[in-house]
């Protein structure tokens, strides 16, 4: 059976499960330093969402290393669908929540700077690159499982 790079039990789904959590994290970090984030539901989605992320990205990271550690990669069909499904569900909905928070902030820049100070905007800006960021790791590790799903 071939060893799939960033599928789950191996190195790279452990740093790609790592990264999530970081960058997750920090785009909740970003957005929860500005106050004004629970005005606009955008940004509350997109601390939901990441408030999900966060456990479920740590929670496989623990379980990637300890594969690691042991040598024994999960290679269970019921296992790796429900993961795939998990990552597939929280990817769509990581990407709209940095969708909609991208897109909020930028309309709050281009319009009157009395709705959003600049220096809070940016903050908001940089979560939701964070965002993106924590997308685009759980897209790829959803890829990974997926493409390793049919050898199983």
């Amino acid at each position: 059976m071939d060893v799939v790079p960033g599928s789950v039990g191996t190195g790279g789904s452990f740093s790609l499960r790592l990264g999530q959590t970081v960058f997750s994290s920090a785009s909740l970090l970003f957005m929860s330093l500005g106050i004004e984030f629970y005005s606009y539901t955008a940004f509350c989605y997109l601390v939901t969402v990441m408030g999900l992320v966060i456990p479920w990205s740590f929670t496989l990271a623990l379980v990637d290393g300890y594969s690691v550690l042991v040598k024994c990669p999960l290679r269970q069909p019921g296992i790796l669908t429900i993961i795939i499904v998990g990552d597939w569900v929280l990817s769509l909905l990581t990407l709209a929540a940095a969708c909609s928070t991208a897109s909020v902030v930028d309309i709050l820049l281009l319009s009157d700077s009395s709705y959003c100070p600049s220096k809070l905007c940016r903050r908001y800006q940089i979560s939701a690159a964070m965002a993106f960021l924590s997308w685009f790791l759980s897209y790829a590790s959803s890829l990974f499982n997926l493409w390793l799903l049919p050898s199983l």
